[in-house]
C-alpha cells in the first residue's frame, strides 16, 4: 500500500479547509456543537480499494476532520444502490450511463468527475485464441466466443460488468456455456479466478497492475476508446435519507477534487509500478 506519511502536505492543507463543515456533521443523538463529527459512509468500486488508492487518500482526510471513513468497497451496481437506500453519505463509482440515470431520477446530486483509468482485456500469456492479433475490439470479443476460451464475468453488476456486457453486445454476441463463468465477485478476486483458470477477463488496469505479481496472467488487448474507465463522485440527496450526514459527505466529495489531492492521485502508483494507476480529472470536461 502506499499510505505515507502526509505530514504538512497541500493535503493536509487541503483538508483542513474541510473541518469547518465536518464540525456540523455531528452524532444524530447529540446537539449542534457537542460530539465529535460523524462517521462518513462511502460506497465505492472494488478497485479504488483494491488498487490501495484509498488506503492512501483515506488517512489524510480522516486525520484533519477527526471522523472515520467507513469505506463500503461493492460493485458500482451495489454502491449505487446503497446510496439511493440511504446507507451511504457519498459514493465513488464508474458507471457514467447508470450514475446519469439516477441523478435524472433525483437520488444523487454534484456528480463531478474524479479520475480515470482504462480498461484491458487480459488473459494467458499463451494467448490460445490470439488477442494479440485482433484487429479491433469487436473482433477480440468475438475471438474468445469463437474459440470457447474461459472467460470470467465479474456477474455483479459492477461498471465492470456492465462495460463487459456492453461489449458483447457491440460484437453480436450474447455469451452462455460452460466457458461463460461468473464469479459473482470483484475484481482482485475475478483476476484471480481467471488466472488459475488459463481464462480470459475484463480488468480495469489499476486493479491489474496492483495483482499483476501475484497472477498468472497478461494484458492482451488494449487502446481502443470504449475502454475509457472514468470514475465519478456523487453525494446522496439529503431530501430522501435525513439522517444522512450531508456535511460529512459533501467534504469528503471536495476533497477528492480538490488541487492537493487530485496531485496525489497523479502519482499513485509510480513508485510501485513505473506509472501511475490514475489519471486526475477533476474538472475536466467529460470526454465524448
Amino acid at each position: 500500500m502506499e499510505t505515507g506519511t502526509v505530514g504538512r502536505s497541500p493535503v493536509r492543507r487541503a483538508a483542513r479547509g474541510l473541518v469547518g463543515l465536518l464540525a456540523l456533521g455531528l452524532s444524530a443523538a447529540g446537539p449542534l456543537g457537542a460530539q465529535a463529527p460523524r462517521d462518513v459512509i462511502l460506497a465505492t468500486t472494488t478497485s479504488t480499494q483494491d488498487t490501495g488508492l484509498l488506503d492512501s487518500l483515506v488517512p489524510g482526510f480522516e486525520r484533519e476532520c477527526g471522523c472515520r471513513v467507513k469505506v463500503v468497497a461493492v460493485g458500482t451496481g451495489q454502491a449505487l444502490a446503497l446510496g439511493a437506500r440511504g446507507e451511504a453519505d457519498v459514493v465513488l463509482v464508474h458507471a457514467p450511463e447508470l450514475e446519469r440515470r439516477y441523478v435524472a431520477q433525483g437520488v444523487f446530486q454534484h456528480r463531478r468527475l474524479v479520475m480515470s483509468n482504462d480498461f484491458v482485456l487480459v488473459g494467458p500469456p499463451e494467448d490460445p485464441v490470439g488477442l494479440r492479433q485482433a484487429a479491433s475490439l469487436n473482433d477480440a470479443m468475438r475471438r474468445v466466443a469463437a474459440g470457447r476460451a474461459v472467460f470470467v464475468s465479474r456477474g455483479d453488476s459492477s461498471g465492470t460488468h456492465l462495460l463487459e456486457l456492453r461489449l458483447w453486445r457491440m460484437a453480436g454476441l450474447a455469451p452462455a456455456g460452460p466457458w461463460y463463468l461468473q464469479s459473482g465477485q470483484g475484481m482482485g478476486a475475478t483476476l484471480r479466478i481467471a488466472s488459475e483458470k488459463r481464462g480470459y477477463t475484463l480488468s480495469d488496469r489499476g486493479t491489474f497492475l496492483a495483482l499483476r505479481a501475484s497472477i498468472r496472467l497478461g494484458i492482451l488487448f488494449e487502446g481502443a476508446p470504449e475502454l475509457l474507465n472514468l470514475y465519478h463522485v456523487m453525494e446522496v440527496n439529503p431530501s430522501l435519507h435525513p439522517r444522512l450526514n450531508v456535511q460529512g459527505g459533501h467534504a469528503f466529495a471536495e476533497y477528492l477534487v480538490s488541487p492537493a489531492v487530485q496531485q496525489r492521485i497523479a502519482t499513485f502508483g509510480v513508485a510501485r509500478f513505473g506509472q501511475p494507476l490514475f489519471t486526475p480529472r477533476a474538472g475536466q470536461p467529460e470526454p465524448e
